[in-house]
C-alpha cells in the first residue's frame, strides 16, 4: 500500500526577515527544495551550487514559482577552501549577514567496499563531509561575530543503517552527525545552533537517473508510507530547524524517515 504525499504546504511566515545560504541548490533534489520553501516562508536566499548553469536556471525557476525577486547566486565548489570563503564573504555581502546556512551539499555513489579505490573513498568524504566542515567553519566566524545564526546539515539515514555499496557514503554521512553534535556545543554560547536532518528516501529524478528502479522499488517497500519522501517533506523539517519555533534544539540530527525494522 501507498499513502500518498499531503497536499503542498502553505506558508505562514516561519522564515520571515531571515537571510538564508544554500549550498548545492541547483537541480530537483532536496537542496532546490529547500530554497524554495525558505523562500516561501519569508527568508531572503541565497543559492550557490558547483554548476553554475543549473545554478542560474535554479534562480530563475525560484523567481518564477515564488514571485519573489530572482535571488542572488554564487558558484561555490565545496572542496576549495577559497571557494568556500568567497561564498561565505560574498553572501555577507549580498544579505548584510547570514541568518542561516543550509549545508546540503553531497556526493554519493554506490560500489563494493572491496572494489573501492581510494578516489573513489576521498572524493565522497572530501564534498560530504570536509565540504560542509568547511562551509561550517567559514560561517561559524560570521555567526560568532553576529551573536546569532543557525546552521542545518543534510545527513542521512545511512549514517545510523547499512546499505551494501555504501561504504563512503554512510561514513561520510555518519561524521555529518558527528560534525553536528561537536560544532553545536562549540557554538551554543556564542548563539548559534547546528542540526542536522537524516532523510532516508527522498525522491527527485536525479536519483531516478543514477539507481536502479529494482533498487528503488526495495527502498520504497521498506518505507511505512510504501514511498519515498517528497523533497519538499525533507526540506519542511529543514525549515523547522532554521525557524525559531526550534529554539531549545542544538546538536540534534533528525530522522526524516517512514522506515519500519
Amino acid at each position: 500500500m501507498t499513502v500518498p504525499a499531503p497536499a503542498y504546504p502553505t506558508p505562514s511566515g516561519q522564515l520571515a526577515g531571515k537571510t538564508v545560504v544554500i549550498t548545492a541548490a541547483a537541480g530537483t533534489g532536496i537542496g532546490y527544495a529547500a530554497a524554495r520553501r525558505c523562500a516561501e516562508e519569508g527568508a531572503t536566499v541565497l543559492l550557490s551550487d558547483h554548476h553554475e548553469r543549473r545554478l542560474g536556471e535554479a534562480a530563475d525557476r525560484l523567481a518564477t514559482e515564488t514571485g519573489v525577486d530572482r535571488p542572488a547566486t554564487i558558484v561555490c565548489d565545496v572542496t576549495s577552501e577559497e571557494a568556500v570563503q568567497a561564498l561565505i564573504s560574498g553572501s555577507v555581502d549580498a544579505l548584510g549577514r547570514i541568518d542561516v546556512l543550509i549545508n546540503n551539499a553531497g556526493l554519493g555513489g554506490e560500489v563494493p567496499l572491496v572494489d573501492m579505490t581510494d578516489e573513489q573513498w576521498n572524493v565522497v568524504l572530501d564534498v560530504t563531509l570536509t565540504g560542509t566542515m568547511r562551509c561550517t567553519r567559514a560561517a561559524l566566524r560570521e555567526m560568532y561575530a553576529q551573536g546569532s545564526g543557525v546552521i542545518v546539515n543534510n545527513a542521512s539515514v545511512l549514517g545510523w543503517r547499512a546499505q551494501a555499496g555504501q561504504a563512503h557514503y554512510a561514513a561520510a554521512k555518519a561524521g555529518v552527525m558527528a560534525l553536528t553534535r561537536c560544532s553545536a556545543v562549540e557554538a551554543a554560547e556564542h548563539g548559534v545552533r547546528i542540526n542536522a536532518v537524516a532523510p532516508s528516501l527522498a525522491m527527485h529524478p536525479f536519483l531516478a537517473k543514477v539507481t536502479s528502479d529494482e533498487l528503488l522499488a526495495e527502498l520504497e517497500g521498506r518505507e511505512a508510507y510504501g514511498r519515498g519522501a517528497e523533497p519538499w517533506e525533507v526540506a519542511n523539517v529543514m525549515v523547522f530547524l532554521a525557524s525559531d519555533a526550534s529554539s531549545y534544539l542544538t546538536g540534534e540530527v533528525i530522522s526524516v524517515s517512514s522506515q519500519h525494522p
